[in-house]
């Protein structure tokens, strides 16, 4: 591989001859050979659109001439059209703040633009990737920023999985209406319920996740760039915050984008992008609740609860012929898990910032958006290869819910709860079914029977009174 010698403040370095990014680049390539990672596109591109919001403010402040302005503008349209993906480089685990990735933004737009002027890679002239790149910012600004853009770039995506999952779930709600089955608490009989009812629950957990995802994302509205160095401002024409929230709303097409109040505080604190990711977190424990219960839901289908059917979508063993498994849920939960880890991590580094500045932002940045980009396709995959296609095994849901000794709580207002107890004791040891029980036993006048054990009923508020299907208070 031929190479090329750049030099920066700590002396000579070979460069591939090839490559776009420089010097700065390089030695983060050698110090941190850690995870053999790259960066996520989206923290990638985010940064570029900084690089090209700060050539558009500059150009039309005069602080920076037309020519070298305008071949910054067209590297980083290169960048976001999907070019030169490959330049970027840097491992997620590399030193505080993003110093390494910011420079590697910068080395690669700064030598794409000379060459759209004439000139060599490596050689810096007209265009430097510090003093007319970076002009007039910081890693420390640009970073943070980054953060709020790429998170914001990724939540249609992701709010997007989230209301096509609670629709799939409110259609099965629908269709299983009908259907009554036992309730279970504790893994334990307990009083009947709608299959309808369940995926309808589920429907509104996805809502209020929703919901929640949305409010924490309306702070990463508020953007800190113009802070530079600790969030003063230095170096930093006054008009030039306004400016780039301007021309970022543009670039980015996301509206909503606000100039932060508070320049120096967004800064010091990685707050509101350790809020998003609680809000990923407490969706990810919803919709690993969501995926158990549907493990459990279609166990069997001969030694487990077998009520549901799911979407068969590959083979379950490599030794026993014909089983299926729950696959898509598998998968799901996995995901959960690794969410909540990377919550973990976020927590951690989000906490661990000192005095103006969090240098953690790099695996703050990596985690928020792996959980982003996991949970949006594990939800889309679970909508599509799964949910869609639940089908309900009626005749098990009826076999099961005609055998909970919990029925026997709809006797109480007539018997009261310690002849009940007796009645499901009685039940269970006997293996006789309580409708069954009751009937043998005459513990209620024969002609109350239905009414009071009328399975539907149960599933609705109200006191079965025994009196025509009557419900009190009901």
């Amino acid at each position: 591989m031929t190479s090329r010698i750049e030099k920066d403040p700590l002396g000579e370095l070979a460069v591939p001859a090839d490559a776009l990014y420089g010097v700065q680049t390089m030695r983060a390539i050698q110090n941190f050979a850690i995870s053999g990672l790259k960066p996520l596109e989206p923290f990638v591109v985010a940064q570029v659109w900084i690089k090209k919001a700060a050539a558009l403010t500059h150009r039309e402040t005069g602080r920076l001439d037309a020519e070298r302005a305008n071949a910054i503008i067209a590297a980083a349209d290169e960048v976001i059209s999907g070019q030169h993906a490959e330049q970027f480089v840097v491992d997620p685990y590399q030193a505080g703040a993003g110093t390494s990735h910011n420079m590697n933004v910068n080395e690669v737009l700064a030598n794409r633009a000379n060459e759209l002027l004439g000139g060599e890679r490596g050689r810096y002239a007209p265009v430097h990737p510090n003093d007319h790149v970076n002009m007039a910012q910081s890693t420390n600004d640009t970073i943070p920023t980054n953060i709020r853009l790429a998170v914001l770039r990724q939540l249609p995506a992701l709010v997007g999985a989230l209301h096509e999952l609670e629709n799939a779930l409110s259609d099965r709600a629908e269709v299983f209406d009908h259907i009554v089955k036992a309730g279970r608490t504790h893994l334990q009989d307990a009083m009947p319920i709608r299959l309808g009812q369940e995926f309808a629950a589920y429907a509104g957990t996805m809502a209020r996740c929703r919901k929640r995802v949305l409010q924490a994302a309306d702070y990463l509205n508020d953007l800190g760039i113009g802070g530079s160095a600790v969030g003063t401002g230095v170096t930093v024409e006054p008009s030039y915050p306004a400016l780039m929230v301007g021309h970022l709303r543009t670039i980015s097409g996301i509206a909503s984008l606000r100039e932060g109040a508070d320049r120096i505080q967004l800064m010091q604190s990685m707050g509101d992008a350790a809020a998003f990711s609680g809000a990923l977190r407490g969706l990810a424990i919803e919709l690993s609740k969501i995926v158990s219960d549907l493990r459990l839901m279609v166990s069997g289908p001969r030694t487990g609860l077998d009520e549901i059917v799911l979407p068969a979508v590959q083979p379950g063993s490599s030794i026993m012929p014909g089983k299926i498994n729950p696959s898509i849920p598998e998968m799901v939960n996995q995901v959960c898990f690794q969410v909540i880890g990377c919550d973990t991590t976020v927590t951690m580094a989000a906490e661990h910032g000192q005095l103006e500045l969090n240098v953690m932002m790099p695996v703050i940045a990596h985690n928020v958006l792996l959980s982003m980009q996991i949970l949006t396709n594990a939800m889309n995959t679970l909508t599509e290869r799964c949910v869609q296609g639940i089908e309900a095994h009626e005749a098990m849901c009826q076999y099961w819910v005609g055998r909970s000794a919990a029925l026997a709580t709809a006797l109480m207002p007539q018997i009261g709860y310690a002849a009940a107890a007796e009645l499901a004791k009685r039940s269970v040891k006997e293996g006789v079914l309580i409708r069954d029980l009751v009937k043998r036993e005459a513990v209620i006048p024969a002609e109350q029977v239905d009414d009071v054990l009328d399975l539907r009923r149960m599933t609705e508020i109200g006191v079965p009174s025994g009196k025509h299907g009557a419900v009190a208070g009901g």
